[in-house]
């Protein structure tokens, strides 16, 4: 019988002077010794996530924070992949905003979809992703998560407090076209705004604006990283051996 390792790619821009990436040996090193779940984890720049093929044969894709990325265009390419050929997918903060301007671009036809981050000089009826009227940085927030979602069903729990380190956020202007495309809200802060999106019919395709990695002292690895080790195990048990 042949092991099937499962490979994550992890994409973004490695900084020491980002919290998360400096968690995500932790947790690794966690999820293998408290979960038996061993993913081997391989960094991606985002400038090299947008060569053809550059996640394909992984078993999971982490699009990681740290925005503005070098590249959008990698950032997006990565999440198209993942979103495209069913590979287990996981973005937070910055890589919750991206996953919803990949999908407005590709699955909504807005190809003019901005980030207000990214180009500043956006229309306002172009944003999707705007930045927030107060700075989450720093900041600990409540999330509601909507019962019988992927969220509810990984997180086992409906409420919980996540913290975040985000300026920017969805823009409500096209949440509607989001959602009439398929994708799904399935949590939000006491203000009912979006904190959590999924995508229905994927293996797992899951995106949080908040940061499940800088949860708790980094020994334990949260609910959310948690799903998509286990995702990222069965994706790779279900490869047929080269």
């Amino acid at each position: 019988m042949t092991n099937h390792v499962a490979r994550i790619a992890l994409v973004g821009d490695r900084s020491s002077t980002v919290q998360s990436h400096a968690r995500v040996p932790m947790l690794l090193d966690a999820l293998a010794e408290r979960e038996g779940l061993v993913l081997d984890g391989y960094w991606i720049p985002t400038v090299d996530a947008g060569q053809p093929g550059a996640v394909e044969g992984f078993d999971a894709v982490w699009l990681l924070p740290g925005s503005p990325y070098h590249s959008e265009e990698g950032a997006l390419a990565a999440i198209r992949t993942a979103r495209e050929r069913g590979i287990p997918f996981l973005g937070t903060c910055g890589g919750f905003q991206h996953a919803l301007l990949e999908y407005a671009r590709s699955v909504c036809g807005l190809p003019r979809a901005a980030h207000a981050e990214n180009d500043p000089g956006a229309a306002d009826e172009d944003l999707v992703i705007g930045r927030l009227a107060c700075s989450l940085a720093g900041h600990e927030g409540a999330v509601r998560v909507t019962p019988g979602s992927l969220a509810e069903s990984v997180i086992g729990a409906e409420r919980l407090v996540e913290r975040y380190e985000c300026s920017y956020g969805p823009s409500s202007a096209h949440l509607g076209l989001l959602r009439a495309h398929g994708m799904r809200f399935t949590g939000e802060d006491g203000k009912g705004q979006v904190r959590i999106v999924e995508l229905p019919g994927h293996p797992f395709f899951l995106a949080t604006l908040f940061q499940p990695e800088l949860a708790g002292d980094g020994t334990r690895a949260h609910p959310v990283v948690r799903a998509l080790a286990s995702a990222a195990v069965r994706h790779a048990s279900a490869v047929p051996a080269g």
